[in-house]
């Protein structure tokens, strides 16, 4: 079996995906963590919605995952390996990059902006939708970005031809 060089820059684009958003996700969630544990040392009974604030900041890496799925699936990853142009290839590695950097970026932001939250119902619980819609304007661009993603690999086709 052989693997092609654009099946390659293909898969370098699924990882691409994954990888950045995960890590953007992995620190934002990290950093709002850090301020719901020491939420958690004044008052543990606010722990539900800490928890919900740390956990926004992951969806960029689900939006990433799930970018990373669509290319494995396209190319044949999961089933039978198809060649990939380089052409093709590289427009892979173009289309993911929206949810790529994006998630990276926005998965701090967020955790930022999750763990002034975090700060904000430890003074004043009642204020947690508040909290909530300040990390979702956030959230937003990862959603753009994800959709624009899934609108250029629409764009890209690859032919059931398999390798070998």
């Amino acid at each position: 079996m052989e693997i092609t060089t654009g099946f390659i820059f293909a898969l370098a684009g699924a990882s691409l995906a994954v990888g950045l958003a995960g890590i953007g996700s992995a620190l934002g969630v990290w950093i709002a963590g850090e301020s719901a544990a020491g939420l958690m040392t004044e008052d543990p009974d606010k722990f539900g919605q800490a928890l919900l604030l740390q956990a926004m900041p992951g969806t960029q890496g689900i939006y990433g995952l799930l970018t990373g799925f669509l290319v494995m699936m396209e190319i044949g990853v999961l089933d039978e390996i198809k060649v990939v142009s380089v052409q093709q290839g590289w427009a892979i590695i173009m289309a993911v990059m929206p949810i790529a950097v994006v998630g990276l970026v926005s998965g701090i932001f967020q955790g930022r902006v999750c763990s002034a939250g975090i700060s904000l119902i430890g003074k004043r619980p009642e204020e947690l939708g508040k909290a909530i819609t300040f990390s979702a304007i956030v959230e937003t661009y990862a959603v753009f970005a994800f959709l624009a993603t899934l609108l250029l690999l629409q764009g890209i086709t690859i032919p059931g031809v398999p390798v070998g």
